[in-house]
């Protein structure tokens, strides 16, 4: 459905030292499964391959925070979590939601097999195993602290190739009358908006309730209620249950099944106009890149994202057109973006310079990060969002401005 080419996976970073090597690259290309309608890439690279250290600490985005905050007190509240319940978070990361679990004094575990951010959960006092989940690993887990009351997958259903094989090991860590929360970007979202970006290496599938229902029936679980959330430019969640004690499903799986059946996503050629909306996408940022070059605008990026990597190489976006990004995880700071080597500095490098444009790569945080930089506003500093189409933005109201005078315009605008 989607060729974005051929492109390096979106978290190998590079170093100083690693610029004269040759990177490794992989095709990039959407697929449809007919039977299950399931959108997927093919898993040419495995979680050990990106997950064993990773670049991505959630901590550092706050409105992420703030999000598994409200998630905590809002799955308390609905399951009745206390000091005699446990919570299992699977792909913990850096203790980012099972902190908000702790200060409920409610007994918790995370399972996450990146080194390095599985050392910082534990730094908050996150009990964490650090390993990735497998049927073998689930039923461990089980036999040493019990059956969980709510397990939780936030952002890691479609980092896996395996996904019944995951699936089942959710079953097995869930207690007969427990819940699974499971949150996913929609691909109602990808297609409906073009977020091309949402495709890297790390994520090998693409969810609608169509397929979400098939894979969690073939573990045992019945899915019994979804949420329509606004992270990452438009997520799902899904609530499921084990299927010999799952209640009535909510009317919203309905609704929302029915709302996918709208968009087409029900049929192959549903997923048609995805592509040339996609380029349309691309030629519109290179053309105000160059015409920024050609102006002699000072250009940067904000954020370094796996979304960022997937449009920088995509649309051949290099130095000489996008010169650095800055980025708050200082993990990133001093390496190079996997594909396009641009370099990467801390954002206080924006305030240094004073760049006349910003092209946001992590634009599904547009309201948190326009509030960061209203700041840049103070010289006359706008921000650049690609998707879903292409505005320039005034940081300090946070709205959308003209374009300037023959910058960035299509042909029938010129």
């Amino acid at each position: 459905m989607l060729d974005l080419g051929a492109t390096p996976p979106c978290e190998r970073f590079l170093t100083a030292a690693e610029l004269d090597a040759a990177e490794q690259t992989y095709p990039l290309h959407v697929r449809l499964c007919r039977r299950c309608l399931l959108l997927q890439i093919p898993a040419l690279i495995t979680p050990e391959d990106t997950f064993t250290e990773y670049a991505y600490f959630s901590s550092f985005s706050t409105s992420w925070v703030d999000h598994a905050r409200r998630f905590v007190a809002d799955a308390t509240d609905r399951l009745g979590l206390d000091g005699d319940s446990l919570v299992v978070e699977v792909a913990a990361n850096d203790g980012y939601l099972l902190q908000h679990v702790l200060d409920r004094k409610i007994p918790c575990l995370g399972i996450e097999p990146s080194t390095n951010v599985s050392a910082e959960a534990v730094r908050r006092g996150v009990p964490v195993v650090n390993d990735f989940l497998t049927e073998p690993l689930a039923r461990r887990v089980r036999e040493q602290h019990g059956p969980a009351d709510l397990v939780v997958a936030n952002n890691v259903w479609a980092h896996i190739p395996d996904v019944a094989g995951f699936t089942r090991a959710l079953r097995t860590l869930v207690a007969d009358d427990g819940r699974i929360s499971i949150e996913v970007h929609h691909a109602l979202n990808l297609v409906a908006d073009a977020q091309f970006d949402t495709v890297y290496h790390e994520h090998f599938q693409y969810w609608t309730v169509l397929a979400a229902r098939g894979a969690l029936t073939a573990a045992d679980l019945s899915l019994v209620d979804v949420e329509l959330i606004p992270t990452h430019g438009g997520s799902i969640r899904f609530w499921a249950a084990p299927a010999e004690h799952a209640p009535t499903p909510s009317p919203r799986v309905g609704a929302v099944a029915d709302a996918e059946r709208a968009a087409g996503l029900d049929r192959v050629d549903g997923y048609a106009g995805l592509a040339p909306r996609v380029s349309r996408i691309r030629r519109d940022l290179v053309r105000l890149l160059i015409d920024a070059a050609d102006a002699g605008l000072k250009v940067a990026g904000y954020g370094a994202p796996g979304k960022g990597q997937t449009l920088l190489n995509f649309c051949g976006i290099r130095p000489d057109l996008l010169p650095y990004l800055v980025d708050r995880n200082p993990y990133k700071h001093g390496r190079f973006t996997p594909g396009t080597r641009i370099p990467i500095r801390p954002v206080e490098q924006l305030y240094a310079d004073r760049p006349d444009l910003v092209v946001v790569l992590p634009w599904n945080l547009r309201e948190e990060i326009t509030h960061q930089l209203a700041g840049i506003a103070e010289w006359g500093g706008r921000l650049v969002f690609a998707q879903p189409t292409l505005q320039i933005v005034d940081p300090a109201t946070g709205a959308p401005t003209p374009l300037p005078t023959g910058l960035g315009a299509s042909p029938a605008e010129r």
